[in-house]
């Protein structure tokens, strides 16, 4: 894959998300300055909900920027929601998405060393932000989800400097057919054993697939997706 360019880059603060004083950085600026690329994610950057977004194997979560025009086309009396920044990413390109993106990949964005580790798992907070009941639903059902990088090495990283990839180790698991087993066929055994299997996704993506090889159901995904 050749060198992308990132287009944008931004970092958010934990600030109230509805009445009821629910936090989430989720609301993100846009940047020109040179960030520290560090263990946690970009200087800067915060998670209102360390549980569930954050930490080591969700440090920096990326978007792609061709996804809003389809999202456009979705909701047309609602176009002004989607433009980039809309998902809470950190970092916004052009030429990459879950189909070209695998598990695994490693990169080199600015002078950091990142490693793709799982695709994002959608909430309903997203309903609030673009003000549809079913969004969360409706995105993990496009399989246009973005996903998150692990950091393993520090550097930093600004708007114009390339990503590059250096390695490839799961070529035959682009994102898109994570997302295909967990979304549209989440019993389908062997290949949720595949994915047991993958030594760079997750712990927790791991943890489902086995729930749900050993369970022979689905796990209970209303929490995630509906407004509480």
């Amino acid at each position: 894959m050749k060198k992308i360019q990132l287009s944008e880059l931004r970092t958010g603060v934990a600030k109230p998300l509805t009445n009821d004083d629910t936090m989430s950085a989720i609301h993100k600026s846009t940047t020109s300055d040179r960030l520290k690329i560090g263990f946690l994610g970009l200087s800067g950057d915060e998670q209102a909900d360390r549980v569930h977004h954050g930490g080591k194997d969700k440090a920096i979560h990326h978007y792609a920027a061709e996804h809003y025009d389809y999202w456009q086309q979705c909701f047309p009396d609602h176009k002004h929601l989607f433009t980039t920044g809309g998902f809470g990413e950190n970092f916004s390109t052009l030429g990459m998405t879950e189909q070209s993106v695998c598990v695994g990949d490693i990169y080199r964005a600015g002078s950091a060393i990142l490693q793709v580790s799982q695709a994002r798992q959608p909430c309903w907070k997203l309903n609030i932000v673009f003000q549809q009941d079913d969004m969360a639903r409706r995105v993990q059902q496009s399989l246009r989800t973005g996903w998150y990088y692990r950091v393993l090495e520090t550097g930093n990283i600004a708007v114009g400097d390339s990503i590059e990839l250096l390695e490839r180790t799961e070529p035959e698991w682009p994102l898109t057919r994570l997302l295909k087993i967990f979304y549209q066929t989440p019993l389908d055994r062997p290949s949720l054993t595949a994915v047991t299997e993958l030594t760079t996704l997750t712990e927790g993506w791991k943890k489902i697939a086995a729930y749900r090889l050993e369970h022979q159901r689905v796990e209970d995904q209303i929490r995630r997706l509906e407004i509480p």
